[in-house]
């Protein structure tokens, strides 16, 4: 799949870009503040109707002007449609070929992967940081696994109800915890594997070993497990959960451990978490790529900045080989060193034309 256009209306800097695009290799070179991670932001957003950068609505709107639209046509062998984002404030609409749509039939019809700085709290962050990156990737993979997700949030919003004002029905909505959050729990456990099996053989700078494990794992087609393990969790925090009143355990709360040479990440350099970042992202794409058949068109921001002129255009040749990748420099003369068909576009004070 690929991005066949490219429409943006006052994000952020941008106030108005129209760009056809190559279903290749496409860079947009500009300096620092020109709005070329916003191109990016821009794509990731009609992928997935929001920001990676941001979950703050009002902040991708370009100052003085009150609503932000991104918005392409989608090429696939399978079908050809035009996707719409529209932010109003704390609103956002989605749309397939003009016609507004609910989130659940807007997702899964383009999706991206995203190497940018902005994402380093997936590996400098919360643990929830770690679990959206690794539920929204699993959920642009298995359509089932978005169900789950949305199962699982209604379920946990009744049992804290419940918890909150001591209702009868607490036990009945246990169990419905326990159900879909044991099957969601081996679900996240089964994709995180599919992305370590990818990190051992992949990316990796002078050999730096990176793992990700998602706990609890109990092995492959274990749901059974799952579920007895979940329901003693919540049997041994009973007493605490009445006092919280919220919910203590399940997928909500549990960790994504990532790791490099062995060691968590709080210890490691910036330089080895950004590689770690890089190796995760090029992972999920691999991991959709053998699941789907289909390449993830994808989005690296400031690559040549973080990797030398021969290793960033290795991975450009990657990952342009048989997809699209958009990625943006700072550096003309490193893109005319690539080697590559390349179409190019310069970005000024929020302008964005063709080279």
């Amino acid at each position: 799949m690929w991005l066949a256009t490219l429409e943006l209306r006052d994000l952020r800097n941008l106030r108005e870009v129209d760009l056809e695009l190559s279903g290749g290799l496409n860079v947009f070179v500009g300096r620092n503040a020109q709005g070329k991670t916003s191109v990016l932001e821009g794509v990731g957003l009609i992928a997935r109707g929001r920001s990676f950068r941001t979950d703050r609505l009002p902040a991708l709107i370009r100052r003085g002007t009150t609503t932000a639209r991104a918005g392409g046509r989608v090429v696939s062998p399978e079908r050809e449609c035009r996707l719409g984002v529209h932010v109003t404030g704390e609103r956002r609409r989605l749309s397939v070929d003009g016609a507004a749509v609910r989130p659940r039939d807007y997702a899964g019809r383009f999706e991206v992967g995203v190497y940018s700085t902005d994402r380093l709290r997936v590996v400098r962050g919360t643990m929830r940081d770690r679990r959206q990156f690794v539920d929204r990737s699993a959920g642009a993979l298995w359509p089932v696994y978005r169900r789950l997700g949305r199962d699982y949030e209604r379920v946990l919003r009744q049992r804290n109800a419940a918890l909150e004002s001591g209702g009868r029905d607490l036990g009945a909505w246990t169990d419905g915890l326990i159900s879909v959050g044991a099957e969601l729990r081996q679900r996240r456990s089964d994709y995180v594997r599919l992305l370590q099996e990818q990190l051992r053989g992949g990316y990796g700078p002078e050999g730096e070993r990176y793992a990700i494990r998602a706990s609890p794992d109990l092995g492959a087609s274990a749901e059974p497990a799952q579920r007895e393990h979940l329901a003693e969790e919540l049997s041994a925090r009973a007493g605490a959960e009445r006092g919280a009143r919220r919910s203590l355990a399940g997928p909500h709360r549990d960790p994504i451990l990532l790791a490099i040479e062995g060691e968590e990440t709080d210890t490691a350099s910036s330089g080895q978490q950004r590689s770690l970042l890089l190796a995760l992202t090029l992972a999920s794409l691999e991991v959709y790529r053998r699941e789907t058949g289909s390449r993830a068109v994808t989005l690296l921001d400031d690559l040549d900045s973080e990797l030398d002129e021969r290793r960033a255009g290795a991975l450009c040749e990657r990952v342009a080989r048989d997809g699209q990748a958009l990625v943006t420099t700072a550096h003309r003369a490193w893109v005319d060193g690539i080697g590559l068909p390349v179409r190019t576009f310069l970005v000024e004070g929020g302008r964005v034309v063709a080279a």
